[in-house]
């Protein structure tokens, strides 16, 4: 199958799911026993990643962490459960919900901890931008998560064409002043 028909095959939403689970070790884990938010990101790029692959069936590249919460630590010892999928595919990118729960050893029971929407984009080996195909969503959970994700997209896109007329409006912020 050529590239061209594997990225015009729609593909549902639930087949781009992804998760991913990891204890919480000490080296993760902060000098009070709590997940380093920078660790805690990791682990999200990567079961975003493995959702937006399985979409798009090319190499992928994290293009932005759009959105992220911290609602509650995450200690050492807990297990973290990190559940992703595709919310919209657009040309060639793709946005990924993804949110993470504690589960509780003894119980089962489980805590949202933390929630991200990241971007990625689709490149073949040499770089280049490759389309990707359309997602279906089919719940409604998910058909509200596909419309939010044009919400993003365009808040994203005005944020950035915002701070590039800022960029040119103050040339002289540009310019690294000289060493004394």
């Amino acid at each position: 199958m050529g590239s061209t028909e594997q990225s015009s095959m729609v593909r549902t939403v639930a087949s781009t799911q992804s998760e991913m689970t990891e204890i919480v070790l000490p080296n993760d884990a902060n000098t009070l026993g709590n997940l380093l938010g920078g660790r805690l990101m990791h682990f999200i790029d990567l079961t975003g990643a493995i959702a937006a692959y399985r979409h798009t069936r090319t190499h992928v590249v994290t293009a932005a962490m759009d959105h992220i919460d911290f609602i509650r630590p995450v200690h050492v010892g807990d297990l973290l459960i990190l559940k992703s999928s595709v919310n919209r595919a657009f040309n060639t990118s793709v946005e990924v919900g993804v949110k993470v729960w504690v589960e509780h050893p003894q119980t089962g029971g489980l805590l949202h901890v933390a929630s991200a929407y990241l971007v990625f984009v689709a490149i073949d080996t040499e770089g280049r931008r490759q389309n990707v195909p359309p997602v279906l969503a089919e719940t409604p959970n998910e058909i509200r998560r596909y419309a939010d994700a044009l919400r993003r997209r365009e808040h994203r896109e005005a944020e950035a064409a915002r701070r590039k007329q800022e960029q040119r409006a103050q040339p002289e912020a540009n310019v690294a002043t000289p060493a004394v």
